[in-house]
C-alpha cells in the first residue's frame, strides 16, 4: 500500500478512534505530508510504499530534516519542531504495526534530546502584587481579578478559561471539569477566595449572557444575538495579564501560562505528589510534569535542614 493512502487512513485513525483532536491531526499531516516530501525526494520516486522505508532512508530523512530550512531558503527547524515530526512519524509506524503492514519498525525511531526551557513562575507574593494593583471600583476591575485568581488558583490553561460559561463552575462546591487537551476531562479545585472574586464579578453583571468572561464590546449584538461576540479572548486575557505585571513592578514576561506554572510550582514546594499535580494540570505524560521539578531544587535545602537530623 502506498504511504500517501495510509496517512489519510492513519489521520482517521486518530481522530476517531483515538479521540485526538482536529488540531492535533491537522498538526500529525503537516508533519507525515513533509516526511512523505523528503522521502520521494531521497528514493526519487513519487508513488512510496510503506516497504521501501527501511533504516537508510531513515537516516538521510533525519539529517534533511535538521538542515529542512537552509536548503529551503528559511531557518533551521527547533531540535523541539524535529522531535514532533520524529513522533508523529514514529506513531505512524506503530500503526502500520498493528494493522501487520510490513513497514519500518517503530523503536528505530529514537527522539532527539531537547533541552527544556526554564520554567518561569510568580511566587506567592508576586500574584499579590499583581491583585493589588486591580481596580475593583468597577466591573472590567472584578473581571480582571476574577481572572488572574482563576488562572493562579485553578491552573488553567487560557484556552479553557476562555471557553468557560456560567454554569461551568460551581462556586458553592468550588470545583468544576474542563476539557483541556486531547478532548480529556479533568477536575479543576478553586480556593475560597477565588470563589469569592468570581461572585463578586458575575454579581456585578446585569447581562444574562452564558459566556463566564465577558470583553467590553457592545456594538455587535445585531451581528451575532447569541451573545459569543462577548466573550473574552486569548489574546485579551494576555493583555490583561501582562498589564498587571507590569503594573506592580515585575521584570520578567508573564503570561496566563506563567500564572499555570506558578500554580503547579506552589504545590509542589509545599509538599504536593507530583502524581497528584500532574492530574491536575492534564499532563498525559509525568515527563512533562517533571519539568517543574527543577524550580522547586532549592526549596529541597530548607527541607534538608529542617528535617534531617544532624550528627554531635
Amino acid at each position: 500500500m502506498y504511504i500517501s493512502d495510509l496517512i489519510e487512513d492513519f489521520l482517521e485513525h486518530l481522530e476517531i478512534e483515538n479521540g485526538r483532536s482536529k488540531r492535533t491531526a491537522e498538526n500529525y499531516r503537516l508533519y507525515l505530508e513533509r516526511f512523505l516530501e523528503i522521502a520521494s525526494e531521497i528514493l526519487n520516486k513519487d508513488d512510496i510504499k510503506a516497504s521501501d522505508i527501511d533504516k537508510e532512508v531513515l537516516r538521510k530523512y533525519r539529517l534533511k530534516l535538521n538542515r529542512y530550512g537552509s536548503e529551503n531558503g528559511g531557518d533551521d527547524l527547533k531540535t523541539i519542531t524535529q522531535a514532533y515530526h520524529l513522533i508523529a512519524l514514529r506513531g505512524f509506524f506503530k500503526y502500520l504495526s498493528r494493522r501487520e503492514i510490513k513497514s519500518l519498525d517503530p523503536s528505530l525511531i529514537e527522539l532527539p534530546h531537547v533541552v527544556r526551557k526554564q520554567v518561569t513562575f510568580l511566587h506567592y507574593d508576586e500574584v499579590e502584587d499583581m491583585l493589588e494593583q486591580i481596580d475593583l471600583s468597577t466591573e472590567s476591575g472584578l473581571r480582571d481579578r476574577a481572572i488572574i485568581e482563576l488562572l493562579y488558583s485553578g491552573g488553567l490553561r487560557v484556552s479553557e478559561l476562555v471557553g468557560l460559561n456560567r454554569d461551568s463552575i460551581n462556586l458553592v462546591k468550588r470545583e468544576f471539569v474542563v476539557r483541556g487537551k486531547g478532548s480529556k476531562d479533568r477536575p479543576i479545585f478553586i480556593s475560597e477566595t477565588c470563589a469569592d472574586r468570581v461572585a463578586d464579578y458575575l454579581d456585578a453583571r446585569t447581562d444574562s449572557l452564558p459566556a463566564l468572561f465577558l470583553n467590553n464590546s457592545r456594538n455587535l449584538q445585531a451581528v451575532d444575538t447569541s451573545g459569543d461576540y462577548r466573550r473574552m479572548t486569548a489574546r485579551s486575557v494576555e493583555r490583561i495579564v501582562e498589564k498587571y505585571a507590569k503594573l506592580a513592578g515585575i521584570t520578567k514576561k508573564v503570561t496566563p501560562h506563567t500564572l499555570r506554572h506558578s500554580f503547579a510550582t506552589d504545590l509542589l514546594m509545599n509538599g504536593a505528589d507530583i502524581r497528584a499535580v500532574q492530574s491536575m494540570l492534564g499532563h498525559a505524560d509525568i515527563s512533562t510534569t517533571q519539568i517543574y521539578t527543577h524550580v522547586t531544587d532549592a526549596h529541597l535545602k530548607e527541607v534538608h535542614e529542617k528535617f534531617h537530623s544532624e550528627t554531635k
